[in-house]
């Protein structure tokens, strides 16, 4: 009888429906805002009540927006910058989750309360400092100036130690030792493997955190050097009176790249979230 219950699949009755759908309705109800001012013009947009239906002028604004915002080399510039801090972020915060998840070092404690303790720190008041540092490294106007300082943060550290803590047995890690395996094969062949899952959700986070960066990006870069879409999108609408239809064909542009990510990989992302739900 019991494993005939566990077996058993839930099913949501019409509440739950209900209430599913006023939250799908009301995530998908920006980016469906978004597109629909993206197909208006700016005098239909002004007036009241506003149009909740498309337009005839989205290839218009899309095309617009393009141009204006130089958003070809914007979107490159953003995939390599995002890219890399994700991959750098999720490689360097699993080596050191697993350093402080499972390894035996003097101040062990002290180093993660320092870690964490970075985090309580509001990234403004390292603007200054870290300007200067690639001032004088000529990084002005250069990726590198976005892509070093944020290639590992406190919250991917902290977040990687927790998970291994309870996903990756000590005894499998022993059992490597005994096997006469180095810590980079203990990391290569252990610890990547039980951590993938995890891995997993961090580079999301991270991507779509580096892909949607404005504050640090819009003081280190120019909009006529090599801006990411975030810098790009503040040149759009210029004048007297913004045209707000082709800012909200920027935001769009902007923001498929992401769309698109996650309709590609967005079923392995859940899978491996509920793969660790299960192994934890």
């Amino acid at each position: 009888m019991t494993a005939r219950r566990a077996g058993r699949q839930l099913h949501g009755g019409k509440v739950t429906y209900a209430v599913l759908i006023l939250f799908t309705a009301g995530s998908l109800f920006p980016l469906l805002w978004t597109a629909v001012a993206a197909s208006r013009n700016n005098t239909r947009l002004a007036q009241t009540p506003p149009p909740f239906w498309f337009g005839g002028n989205l290839l218009k604004n899309l095309g617009t927006a393009w141009t204006d915002a130089n958003m070809g080399t914007a979107l490159l510039n953003t995939t390599v910058v995002a890219t890399t801090v994700a991959a750098g972020t999720v490689l360097f915060s699993t080596v050191a989750g697993f350093a402080f998840a499972k390894l035996r070092f003097r101040a062990k404690r002290l180093l993660l309360l320092l870690v964490i303790g970075t985090m309580m720190v509001p990234p403004q008041l390292g603007v200054v400092p870290l300007f200067m540092t690639i001032a004088e490294l000529e990084w002005t106007d250069h990726l590198q100036a976005v892509i070093l300082p944020t290639l590992v943060s406190a919250f991917g550290v902290f977040f990687m130690r927790q998970y291994l803590l309870q996903a990756l047995p000590t005894e499998l890690v022993e059992a490597a030792r005994t096997d006469g395996a180095n810590s980079w094969r203990v990391v290569w062949h252990v610890v990547f493997p039980a951590a993938r899952p995890a891995m997993a959700v961090l580079g999301l986070l991270t991507f779509v955190q580096a892909w949607n960066d404005f504050f640090w990006p819009i003081i280190a870069l120019t909009q006529n050097g090599s801006p990411t879409v975030q810098v790009a999108l503040t040149g759009l609408g210029r004048g007297f009176i913004p045209d707000q239809s082709v800012i909200m064909a920027g935001a769009l542009l902007g923001t498929l790249p992401l769309l698109v990510a996650f309709v590609l990989f967005g079923k392995q992302i859940v899978g491996g979230i509920m793969q660790g739900a299960v192994k934890g």
